[in-house]
């Protein structure tokens, strides 16, 4: 009877002792549409692995990595390449992109007019603030025929390197967030296609002029440089390039998001 009442205690302890396999969480800030959107489609798919995938919204461009540098977020999504390797640059902040998922077209719009050829003399014209989406802006104006700029400034000019401009277009630069809010005040604006969706235009239906599905700005998961073979995060990098994942972005943009894989 002794001998039997030590090993149940025996067991009682080494049961007690047994760590519990902790549950996985990935922490992922996103603008609301159409990442966080597209994020919650793969919640299921992640639990299927094991991985609790908490979003986290965010309504600014800059916020989200400076959460992810600081340890905040375990990975982001809202931004193309180009615009993370300026934002590197600028906060000396030391991200990567894991993985491309969509483009999300660039356009022109406007309330007060129905096509580019009825902007007057003079028109003002809001693009985004920051350097990487301004400069893609410029270039999406002079696809339009609206501007020409300097061909030494590459991807990145800014409104002093537009060279002629025959209508006299007077250019105001706002943050990406708030271009779709000044559609009243201006004559035009270049909005970013997340903001566009959020504010209830169509990129396909209402944009006045509207980047190709090439656009080099694919937009991308960013990681920490030291995350790169986490384990977790390649199964989300999975998830985010499943058909699942396509459909759902062919099937609910309509074209206004195009994916990528």
């Amino acid at each position: 009877m002794k001998g039997t009442l030590v090993v149940v205690l025996v067991l009682a302890v080494t049961l007690c002792t047994v760590p519990v396999s902790a549950e996985s969480i990935l922490k992922v800030g996103a603008t609301p549409v159409p990442h966080a959107e597209i994020l919650h489609m793969i919640v299921p798919i992640l639990k299927e692995e094991g991985i609790t995938l908490e979003i986290v919204e965010f309504t600014d461009y800059v916020r989200p990595n400076l959460a992810l540098q600081e340890g905040e977020l375990d990975a982001n999504f809202f931004q193309h390449l180009p615009y993370l390797e300026s934002f590197n640059q600028d906060a000396r902040t030391d991200l990567v992109s894991l993985v491309g998922v969509h483009v999300e077209p660039l356009g022109v719009y406007a309330t007060k007019h129905t096509s580019l050829d009825d902007l007057p003399s003079r028109a003002t014209l809001a693009i985004p603030n920051d350097a990487t989406n301004g400069g893609r802006a410029l270039l999406l104006l002079q696809e339009a025929g609206l501007i020409k700029l300097d061909p030494k400034t590459g991807i990145t000019p800014t409104i002093f390197d537009v060279e002629e401009n025959p209508r006299n277009i007077r250019f105001i630069e706002l943050e990406a967030a708030q271009l779709s809010r000044s559609l009243a005040d201006v004559d035009a604006a270049v909005i970013n296609g997340n903001y566009a969706l959020q504010a209830g235009l169509n990129p396909v239906l209402d944009s006045l002029f509207l980047e190709g599905a090439n656009s080099p700005y694919v937009n991308i998961v960013a990681i920490r440089a030291a995350d790169v073979e986490d384990s977790n995060l390649a199964k989300l990098a999975l998830a985010l390039s499943s058909e699942q994942v396509r459909s759902f972005i062919l099937e609910t943009y309509e074209g206004a998001v195009v994916p990528v894989f």
